[in-house]
Protein backbone atom coordinates (compact mmCIF):
# COMPACT_ATOMS: atom_id res chain seq x y z
CA UNK A 1 0.00 0.00 0.00
CA UNK A 2 1.37 3.40 -0.24
CA UNK A 3 -0.29 7.43 -0.17
CA UNK A 4 -1.24 9.57 -2.80
CA UNK A 5 -0.77 12.93 -1.19
CA UNK A 6 1.78 11.29 1.78
CA UNK A 7 2.05 15.06 2.74
CA UNK A 8 -1.29 15.19 3.90
CA UNK A 9 -0.54 12.98 6.52
CA UNK A 10 1.19 16.30 8.27
CA UNK A 11 -2.32 17.15 9.40
CA UNK A 12 -1.98 14.55 11.90
CA UNK A 13 0.44 17.03 13.80
CA UNK A 14 -2.15 19.57 14.75
CA UNK A 15 -4.56 17.06 16.30
CA UNK A 16 -2.22 14.89 18.49
CA UNK A 17 -0.73 17.96 19.42
CA UNK A 18 -4.05 19.67 20.78
CA UNK A 19 -5.02 16.02 22.40
CA UNK A 20 -1.38 16.48 24.29
CA UNK A 21 -2.11 19.72 25.47
CA UNK A 22 -5.90 18.68 26.39
CA UNK A 23 -4.14 15.41 28.35
CA UNK A 24 -1.84 17.65 30.21
CA UNK A 25 -4.35 20.12 31.49
CA UNK A 26 -5.96 17.41 32.53
CA UNK A 27 -3.09 16.83 35.43
CA UNK A 28 -3.62 16.66 38.90
CA UNK A 29 -2.19 20.43 39.90
CA UNK A 30 -3.08 21.81 36.54
CA UNK A 31 -7.43 21.22 36.74
CA UNK A 32 -9.00 24.20 37.64
CA UNK A 33 -10.80 23.46 41.10
CA UNK A 34 -12.64 26.16 43.88
CA UNK A 35 -11.80 25.27 47.35
CA UNK A 36 -14.23 24.07 49.62
CA UNK A 37 -13.50 23.50 53.07
CA UNK A 38 -16.32 21.96 54.62
CA UNK A 39 -15.42 19.01 51.77
CA UNK A 40 -11.55 19.33 52.42
CA UNK A 41 -11.33 15.71 53.94
CA UNK A 42 -13.58 13.99 51.86
CA UNK A 43 -11.29 12.34 49.07
CA UNK A 44 -14.06 10.51 46.86
CA UNK A 45 -12.33 9.12 43.49
CA UNK A 46 -13.77 10.35 40.56
CA UNK A 47 -16.66 7.75 39.40
CA UNK A 48 -16.48 5.13 36.17
CA UNK A 49 -19.22 7.45 34.27
CA UNK A 50 -17.15 10.91 34.93
CA UNK A 51 -13.50 9.11 33.20
CA UNK A 52 -15.77 8.34 30.48
CA UNK A 53 -17.58 11.49 30.18
CA UNK A 54 -14.70 13.13 30.29
CA UNK A 55 -11.92 11.13 28.36
CA UNK A 56 -14.62 8.95 25.95
CA UNK A 57 -15.51 11.78 23.61
CA UNK A 58 -12.02 13.25 23.32
CA UNK A 59 -10.96 9.59 22.46
CA UNK A 60 -13.05 9.35 19.70
CA UNK A 61 -12.47 12.75 18.48
CA UNK A 62 -8.75 12.16 18.54
CA UNK A 63 -9.29 8.66 16.59
CA UNK A 64 -11.85 10.58 13.42
CA UNK A 65 -9.03 13.25 12.74
CA UNK A 66 -6.55 10.70 12.49
CA UNK A 67 -9.17 8.70 9.90
CA UNK A 68 -9.89 11.98 7.99
CA UNK A 69 -5.64 12.64 7.75
CA UNK A 70 -5.30 8.92 6.80
CA UNK A 71 -8.06 9.36 4.02
CA UNK A 72 -6.70 12.68 2.87
CA UNK A 73 -3.54 11.46 2.52
CA UNK A 74 -5.44 9.26 -0.34
CA UNK A 75 -4.25 5.32 0.82
CA UNK A 76 -3.71 3.11 -2.26
CA UNK A 77 -4.01 -0.58 -3.00
CA UNK A 78 -0.58 -1.31 -5.44
CA UNK A 79 -0.70 -4.77 -7.64
CA UNK A 80 2.22 -4.46 -9.88
CA UNK A 81 2.94 -7.04 -12.38
CA UNK A 82 6.69 -7.58 -12.50
CA UNK A 83 8.00 -7.35 -16.35
CA UNK A 84 8.97 -10.54 -17.33
CA UNK A 85 10.06 -12.42 -20.78
CA UNK A 86 8.10 -13.21 -23.15
CA UNK A 87 8.15 -13.96 -26.61
CA UNK A 88 6.89 -12.21 -29.56
CA UNK A 89 7.51 -11.25 -33.42
CA UNK A 90 6.67 -8.83 -36.13
CA UNK A 91 3.98 -9.89 -38.45
CA UNK A 92 2.69 -8.41 -41.29
CA UNK A 93 -0.24 -9.88 -43.15
CA UNK A 94 0.03 -9.50 -46.62
CA UNK A 95 -3.64 -10.42 -48.36
CA UNK A 96 -5.10 -10.88 -51.89
CA UNK A 97 -8.21 -9.03 -52.45
CA UNK A 98 -8.13 -9.23 -55.94
CA UNK A 99 -11.55 -10.34 -57.71
CA UNK A 100 -10.63 -13.64 -58.01
CA UNK A 101 -10.70 -14.42 -54.45
CA UNK A 102 -14.39 -14.30 -54.79
CA UNK A 103 -14.07 -17.51 -55.94
CA UNK A 104 -16.85 -20.30 -54.46
CA UNK A 105 -14.10 -23.28 -54.05
CA UNK A 106 -13.47 -22.98 -49.78
CA UNK A 107 -17.24 -24.68 -48.78
CA UNK A 108 -18.90 -22.75 -47.36
CA UNK A 109 -16.82 -19.85 -48.11
CA UNK A 110 -14.77 -18.20 -50.79
CA UNK A 111 -11.67 -18.16 -50.96
CA UNK A 112 -11.37 -14.36 -49.35
CA UNK A 113 -13.78 -15.34 -46.66
CA UNK A 114 -11.51 -18.29 -45.59
CA UNK A 115 -8.79 -16.32 -45.86
CA UNK A 116 -10.42 -13.82 -43.38
CA UNK A 117 -12.22 -15.99 -40.96
CA UNK A 118 -8.52 -17.81 -40.43
CA UNK A 119 -6.40 -14.81 -40.64
CA UNK A 120 -8.77 -13.55 -37.76
CA UNK A 121 -8.59 -16.59 -35.61
CA UNK A 122 -4.73 -16.59 -36.03
CA UNK A 123 -4.38 -12.85 -34.99
CA UNK A 124 -6.23 -13.24 -31.61
CA UNK A 125 -4.03 -16.24 -30.59
CA UNK A 126 -0.85 -14.10 -31.41
CA UNK A 127 -1.14 -12.11 -27.56
CA UNK A 128 2.54 -11.55 -27.46
CA UNK A 129 3.48 -10.39 -31.13
CA UNK A 130 2.62 -7.55 -33.29
CA UNK A 131 0.68 -7.85 -36.26
CA UNK A 132 -0.43 -5.56 -39.16
CA UNK A 133 -2.43 -6.16 -42.60
CA UNK A 134 -1.46 -5.41 -46.18
CA UNK A 135 -4.20 -5.81 -48.98
CA UNK A 136 -3.13 -5.81 -52.40
CA UNK A 137 -5.06 -6.66 -55.57
CA UNK A 138 -4.05 -3.88 -58.91
CA UNK A 139 -1.82 -1.82 -55.96
CA UNK A 140 -1.03 -2.12 -52.17
CA UNK A 141 -3.17 -0.68 -49.64
CA UNK A 142 -2.16 -0.82 -45.41
CA UNK A 143 -5.28 -1.75 -44.12
CA UNK A 144 -3.79 -2.09 -40.22
CA UNK A 145 -0.29 -0.89 -39.02
CA UNK A 146 1.27 -3.03 -36.42
CA UNK A 147 -0.15 -3.54 -33.33
CA UNK A 148 -0.92 -5.63 -30.42
CA UNK A 149 -4.62 -4.46 -30.34
CA UNK A 150 -5.75 -7.61 -32.04
CA UNK A 151 -9.29 -7.42 -31.42
CA UNK A 152 -9.11 -4.33 -33.77
CA UNK A 153 -6.84 -5.41 -36.31
CA UNK A 154 -9.53 -8.94 -36.28
CA UNK A 155 -12.08 -6.55 -37.39
CA UNK A 156 -10.37 -4.83 -40.47
CA UNK A 157 -9.66 -8.29 -41.76
CA UNK A 158 -13.69 -9.15 -41.73
CA UNK A 159 -13.79 -5.62 -43.67
CA UNK A 160 -11.75 -6.99 -46.88
CA UNK A 161 -14.06 -7.91 -49.68
CA UNK A 162 -12.72 -8.38 -53.22
CA UNK A 163 -11.78 -5.72 -55.12
CA UNK A 164 -11.53 -3.43 -52.21
CA UNK A 165 -8.63 -1.36 -53.44
CA UNK A 166 -10.24 -0.87 -57.38
CA UNK A 167 -7.88 -1.67 -58.92
CA UNK A 168 -7.73 -5.05 -61.24
CA UNK A 169 -4.76 -7.60 -61.30
CA UNK A 170 -2.54 -8.67 -58.83
CA UNK A 171 0.38 -6.41 -57.61
CA UNK A 172 2.47 -9.11 -56.10
CA UNK A 173 5.65 -7.61 -55.47
CA UNK A 174 3.64 -4.29 -54.98
CA UNK A 175 2.00 -6.16 -51.79
CA UNK A 176 5.38 -7.54 -50.34
CA UNK A 177 7.35 -4.15 -50.51
CA UNK A 178 4.63 -2.32 -48.63
CA UNK A 179 4.85 -5.49 -45.95
CA UNK A 180 8.44 -4.68 -46.09
CA UNK A 181 7.75 -1.30 -45.80
CA UNK A 182 6.27 -1.71 -42.35
CA UNK A 183 8.98 -3.99 -40.84
CA UNK A 184 12.25 -2.56 -42.02
CA UNK A 185 12.40 -0.25 -39.12
CA UNK A 186 10.91 -2.85 -36.58
CA UNK A 187 13.07 -3.28 -33.62
CA UNK A 188 12.03 -7.03 -33.65
CA UNK A 189 14.78 -9.71 -34.12
CA UNK A 190 12.27 -11.78 -36.37
CA UNK A 191 10.08 -10.27 -38.43
CA UNK A 192 7.36 -12.36 -40.95
CA UNK A 193 5.44 -11.60 -43.74
CA UNK A 194 2.51 -14.12 -44.34
CA UNK A 195 2.23 -13.91 -47.72
CA UNK A 196 -1.98 -14.95 -49.32
CA UNK A 197 -2.52 -15.04 -52.63
CA UNK A 198 -4.47 -17.13 -55.22
CA UNK A 199 -3.18 -15.82 -58.34
CA UNK A 200 0.19 -14.58 -59.99
CA UNK A 201 1.57 -11.36 -60.23
CA UNK A 202 0.86 -9.55 -63.16
CA UNK A 203 1.22 -5.92 -61.96
CA UNK A 204 4.01 -4.16 -60.87
CA UNK A 205 7.17 -4.56 -59.24
CA UNK A 206 7.97 -8.31 -59.86
CA UNK A 207 7.55 -10.82 -57.19
CA UNK A 208 11.56 -12.32 -57.01
CA UNK A 209 12.89 -8.74 -56.90
CA UNK A 210 10.80 -7.74 -54.16
CA UNK A 211 11.48 -11.15 -52.17
CA UNK A 212 15.44 -10.09 -52.54
CA UNK A 213 15.06 -6.88 -50.58
CA UNK A 214 12.90 -9.02 -48.05
CA UNK A 215 15.77 -10.98 -47.56
CA UNK A 216 18.07 -8.53 -47.54
CA UNK A 217 16.13 -7.03 -44.43
CA UNK A 218 16.23 -10.04 -42.58
CA UNK A 219 12.61 -11.07 -43.17
CA UNK A 220 10.97 -14.03 -44.28
CA UNK A 221 8.00 -14.99 -46.39
CA UNK A 222 5.90 -17.89 -45.70
CA UNK A 223 3.53 -17.99 -48.53
CA UNK A 224 0.04 -19.79 -49.13
CA UNK A 225 -1.34 -20.52 -51.94
CA UNK A 226 -5.55 -20.49 -52.07
CA UNK A 227 -6.99 -22.19 -54.68
CA UNK A 228 -8.76 -25.71 -55.84
CA UNK A 229 -6.92 -27.47 -58.46
CA UNK A 230 -8.36 -27.32 -61.16
CA UNK A 231 -11.98 -25.30 -62.55
CA UNK A 232 -13.85 -22.68 -60.06
CA UNK A 233 -16.91 -21.13 -59.86
CA UNK A 234 -16.84 -17.31 -59.18
CA UNK A 235 -20.15 -14.85 -58.86
CA UNK A 236 -19.95 -12.10 -61.33
CA UNK A 237 -22.64 -8.90 -61.58
CA UNK A 238 -23.51 -8.76 -65.27
CA UNK A 239 -25.20 -5.18 -66.42
CA UNK A 240 -27.76 -7.56 -68.55
CA UNK A 241 -28.80 -10.71 -66.13
CA UNK A 242 -27.64 -9.50 -62.50
CA UNK A 243 -25.45 -11.91 -60.84
CA UNK A 244 -24.15 -15.02 -62.69
CA UNK A 245 -21.85 -18.02 -62.21
CA UNK A 246 -18.77 -18.08 -64.36
CA UNK A 247 -16.26 -20.90 -64.35
CA UNK A 248 -12.68 -19.76 -63.56
CA UNK A 249 -9.32 -21.24 -64.19
CA UNK A 250 -6.54 -22.06 -61.93
CA UNK A 251 -4.47 -19.46 -61.68
CA UNK A 252 -1.93 -20.33 -59.15
CA UNK A 253 1.58 -19.35 -59.90
CA UNK A 254 3.31 -21.90 -56.99
CA UNK A 255 6.55 -21.98 -58.86
CA UNK A 256 6.92 -17.72 -58.05
CA UNK A 257 5.61 -18.71 -54.55
CA UNK A 258 7.77 -21.47 -53.67
CA UNK A 259 10.91 -18.95 -55.07
CA UNK A 260 9.62 -16.35 -52.56
CA UNK A 261 9.44 -18.44 -49.55
CA UNK A 262 13.08 -20.19 -50.29
CA UNK A 263 15.01 -16.74 -50.93
CA UNK A 264 13.99 -14.88 -47.54
CA UNK A 265 14.19 -18.55 -45.83
CA UNK A 266 10.46 -19.32 -45.28
CA UNK A 267 8.25 -21.49 -46.19
CA UNK A 268 5.14 -22.25 -48.79
CA UNK A 269 1.90 -24.11 -48.46
CA UNK A 270 -0.96 -24.66 -50.93
CA UNK A 271 -4.26 -24.79 -49.04
CA UNK A 272 -7.40 -26.22 -51.19
CA UNK A 273 -10.10 -26.54 -48.54
CA UNK A 274 -10.47 -24.70 -44.86
CA UNK A 275 -8.86 -27.49 -43.41
CA UNK A 276 -6.42 -27.22 -45.07
CA UNK A 277 -5.71 -23.50 -44.68
CA UNK A 278 -6.32 -23.61 -40.76
CA UNK A 279 -3.90 -26.50 -40.54
CA UNK A 280 -1.27 -23.93 -42.52
CA UNK A 281 -2.27 -20.82 -39.41
CA UNK A 282 -1.66 -23.52 -37.06
CA UNK A 283 1.49 -24.65 -38.21
CA UNK A 284 2.92 -20.82 -38.27
CA UNK A 285 1.64 -20.49 -35.14
CA UNK A 286 4.74 -22.37 -34.01
CA UNK A 287 7.08 -20.88 -35.62
CA UNK A 288 10.25 -19.49 -33.32
CA UNK A 289 9.44 -16.15 -31.50
CA UNK A 290 12.33 -13.65 -30.39
CA UNK A 291 12.77 -13.03 -27.01
CA UNK A 292 11.16 -9.47 -25.60
CA UNK A 293 10.67 -7.77 -22.50
CA UNK A 294 7.55 -7.19 -21.05
CA UNK A 295 7.06 -3.75 -19.32
CA UNK A 296 6.30 -3.73 -15.93
CA UNK A 297 2.05 -3.41 -15.11
CA UNK A 298 0.77 -1.12 -12.40
CA UNK A 299 -2.73 -0.61 -11.22
CA UNK A 300 -3.70 0.79 -8.40
CA UNK A 301 -7.14 1.15 -6.35
CA UNK A 302 -7.94 4.31 -3.71
CA UNK A 303 -8.83 3.05 -0.47
CA UNK A 304 -9.93 6.48 1.12
CA UNK A 305 -13.34 6.27 1.64
CA UNK A 306 -12.95 3.24 4.13
CA UNK A 307 -10.90 5.74 7.04
CA UNK A 308 -13.14 8.47 5.98
CA UNK A 309 -16.82 6.49 6.27
CA UNK A 310 -14.81 5.58 9.85
CA UNK A 311 -14.01 9.18 11.06
CA UNK A 312 -18.02 9.73 10.20
CA UNK A 313 -19.25 7.06 12.29
CA UNK A 314 -16.95 8.04 14.75
CA UNK A 315 -18.14 11.15 14.91
CA UNK A 316 -21.60 10.28 15.08
CA UNK A 317 -21.20 8.20 17.92
CA UNK A 318 -19.28 10.36 19.99
CA UNK A 319 -21.85 13.26 18.95
CA UNK A 320 -24.70 10.33 20.46
CA UNK A 321 -22.93 9.30 23.27
CA UNK A 322 -21.92 12.68 24.29
CA UNK A 323 -25.50 13.87 24.17
CA UNK A 324 -27.10 11.40 25.24
CA UNK A 325 -25.26 8.18 27.17
CA UNK A 326 -23.04 10.67 29.26
CA UNK A 327 -24.69 14.10 28.84
CA UNK A 328 -23.54 15.70 32.23
CA UNK A 329 -26.58 17.56 33.75
CA UNK A 330 -25.19 20.53 36.06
Amino acid sequence: MRFGHPFMLLAILPALAAAWWVVKRQEPGRRPTLPFPALSSWNAGESGRSLLARWLPLALRLMALLLLGIGLARPQKVNRLLGASGRGIDIMMAVDTSLSMNALDFDPFNRLDAAKDTAARFARGRVEDRLGLVVFGGGPELACPLTVDTDALAQRIQALNPGMTGADGTALGEGIISALNHLKNSPAKTKIIILLTDGRGNVGLDAGTAAKTAAALGVKIYAIGTAKRGESVMPVDDPRFGRVMVRVEEDLDEDTLLEVARLTGGKYWRATNLKELRAIYAEIDRLEKSAIKRPEIFSQADLYEGPVFAALLILLAETGIAEGLLLRWP
